[in-house]
């Protein structure tokens, strides 16, 4: 699957390699670590800058409370 912004698309493919390796590799013999949180946080990087030139972080930000959300500000590194 494309991500919402062209550029974004290859950093999601290595996020989700890395994930479906992980989740197939580790995860299900029960084996919990962290070996996909840079690829995340690079994907996530770039999905802000993405819905921030697209105008939608606004729209995104407002719609979490009733969602019931607990991320907050899409601007924010975690």
């Amino acid at each position: 699957m494309e991500s919402i912004d062209k550029k974004c698309t290859p950093l999601k493919r290595e996020y989700d390699d890395c994930f479906n390796k992980w989740y197939s590799e580790k995860f299900l013999d029960g084996k919990e670590s962290s070996d996909c949180t840079a690829f995340f946080k690079t994907y996530q990087k770039c999905l802000r800058e993405a819905l921030k030139e697209q105008g939608l972080t606004k729209m995104i930000d407002d719609a979490r409370p009733a969602i019931g959300s607990v991320f907050s500000d899409m601007g924010e590194d975690k």
